[in-house]
């Protein structure tokens, strides 16, 4: 009989070569689809930011413009693998914007969901660097680690916050065993043990939550809760692009499944 981990390295395998480009196109998709929501919203978006912040139409409409130029732009950069580090920069701007203008830093369930979703970004900006590249040079290394190791470790840690939102502190048998089946899944890609496997069980677990909870299909488009799934939706299939990125990559080098075999 085959082992979980025996049918994880065959999975890994069979899809190797298409891995890296599925999370990829995972990881955007949330910029993507927001993106597309500023074209087809323009004015909504553009009213909500001008009574919210009372800026004005002129910075309304500049913060909207420089969403949707912004976000479309890194997607096509980052899905032609070029200038990909420029457009990571780009999206973490986009990050940091959108969470002080919709006050997501008032709101630890979204507020840990960005961070999760830059966790991703880090990831694929890790990805995108050559290794006799470095963004810090002139900064004396720990080790033999590289700054990029260093990234690969943050965007795993701020990945997993994603799973702390998804954790319900409820006493039924279920949503107890979820919970800790959960945390000893995200306490293993974080520190890096098993990381593969665990990254993907929990692409698994992760992409059967998104497709049952935030069916934003079965809502018609003009209720409000539409949008509202739809947005999660793609959000949590970037979280899914970032730990594909894990399955495919690896934990890199600042991890117990690297430091193993020094033993």
């Amino acid at each position: 009989m085959w082992t979980a981990e025996e049918a994880g390295q065959g999975f890994l395998r069979v899809t190797k070569q298409y891995l890296p480009h599925l999370a990829r196109l995972c990881l955007i998709s949330t910029f993507l689809e927001d993106g597309i929501r500023m074209w087809f919203q323009w004015n909504e978006q553009r009213d909500y930011i001008e009574a919210t912040w009372n800026c004005g139409y002129f910075l309304a409409t500049c913060f909207v413009l420089l969403n949707l130029i912004g976000q479309l732009g890194g997607c096509v950069l980052i899905l032609s693998r070029n200038f990909v580090q420029y457009a990571c920069f780009g999206l973490f701007g986009i990050i940091a914007l959108q969470t002080v203008a919709y006050s997501i830093l008032w709101d630890l369930k979204f507020l840990m969901r960005n961070l999760a979703l830059g966790g991703g970004l880090l990831l694929l900006l890790a990805e995108s660097r050559s290794e006799g590249k470095s963004m810090f040079a002139g900064v004396p290394s720990m080790g033999e680690s590289s700054p990029k190791q260093y990234m690969q470790l943050g965007g795993r840690v701020l990945l997993v916050l994603m799973f702390m939102t998804l954790l319900h502190f409820d006493s039924n048998f279920f949503s107890i065993l979820q919970n800790m089946v959960g945390t000893a899944l995200i306490i293993l890609v974080a520190i890096g043990f098993k990381t593969k496997l665990a990254a993907l069980t929990l692409v698994v677990w992760l992409l059967a939550i998104n497709v049952y909870f935030n069916a934003f299909w079965t809502i018609p488009a003009y209720k409000p809760m539409h949008d509202f799934l739809k947005y999660d939706f793609f959000q949590t299939t970037s979280v899914i692009g970032g730990l594909l990125l894990v399955v495919a990559l690896g934990p890199g080098g600042v991890s117990m499944d690297e430091k193993k075999k020094e033993w």
